[in-house]
């Protein structure tokens, strides 16, 4: 059975047989000191009674388990509305960018660019400080600004990088430019903003855990309100090796979820090659030969 050799392309050239014993011993190189640095932390992880049962003991608790089934619930809420309103924010803070009418786009662009460059810390902070705001849409209210903004530039990009003959195609049509867009553009844009779209929902679910430090009551809240239990001698690494992985496979599940739609998108029949029929004899026409 043969095997075709790889072919090379503008990115990537076939390496030679000098490089090919250089990449094999880079690769058991790299091997050997990511177990030696794992080994090294497990021993630590030991040598400072992390795994012993009185650290362990709180997340046999009933009381323990549903703070942080609360929490984590607090967190996916947070999220939710954000993720919602952000999309919408973005949307609408796009088209603003894309409008042809001066004020309109100027306006927009400054309120991208404003809330592009605060820190997200300090508008929740300032949401809920000096504008006296509840700590759930505090912290709702600073994510959507923040990655609204972003999103904002995210659309506006992913629509002006459609081949400029779609839109001129559209418009020769007849239809109007809020038809081409929504219609023609926005379609054809999803699939190359999707993965930048999905990264940027990442962040935002990374950033619920900010709510903390309003008093929010979210999955990081509940963590901290544990590993500062003095009656389980300060439980800080177990915490955190409840929560990380939790934090870690909702990031994945929402990365798959982007993976999933995007298969769907190229299977779903409106987006498939449609066959056309080979051209056969017709009928002439009345009075024809």
């Amino acid at each position: 059975m043969t095997h075709s050799a790889p072919t090379p392309t503008a990115l990537y050239d076939i390496p030679g047989p000098q490089a090919r014993k250089r990449h094999l011993v880079y690769g058991i190189v790299s091997t050997a000191l990511i177990l030696a640095l794992v080994g090294w932390i497990v021993y630590l992880l030991f040598d400072t009674d992390q795994f012993t049962a009185e650290k362990w003991r709180p997340f046999q608790y009933k009381g323990i388990q549903e703070l942080l089934l609360r929490g984590l619930g607090n967190t996916l809420k947070a999220f939710a509305y954000a993720a919602v309103l952000s999309l919408a924010l973005g949307a609408v803070l796009a088209v603003g960018r894309l409008s042809v009418h001066r004020p309109v786009r100027w306006v927009s662009t400054l309120l991208v660019e404003f809330f592009r460059a605060m820190p997200v810390l300090v508008m929740i902070f300032f949401i809920f400080v000096a504008l006296k705001v509840q700590a759930l849409p505090a912290l709702v209210a600073g994510l959507t600004l923040y990655n609204g903004s972003v999103l904002a530039e995210v659309f506006r990009t992913g629509i002006n990088s459609v081949d400029r003959g779609q839109r001129e195609a559209a418009y020769a049509l007849g239809m109007r430019k809020t038809q081409v867009t929504t219609f023609v553009l926005a379609p054809q844009a999803v699939r190359a903003m999707l993965p930048t779209i999905i990264s940027q929902l990442v962040v935002a679910l990374k950033d619920t855990s900010l709510g903390y430090l309003i008093t929010y009551e979210e999955f990081l809240h509940a963590g901290k309100l544990i590993a500062s239990n003095l009656d389980y001698d300060l439980p800080f690494i177990p915490v955190v090796m409840v929560i990380s992985p939790i934090y870690i496979g909702l990031c994945m599940l929402l990365s798959w979820f982007a993976t999933w739609v995007a298969r769907r998108q190229r299977r779903s029949p409106k987006t498939e090659a449609v066959g056309v029929a080979p051209a056969e004899p017709g009928k002439l026409l009345p009075g024809g030969q």
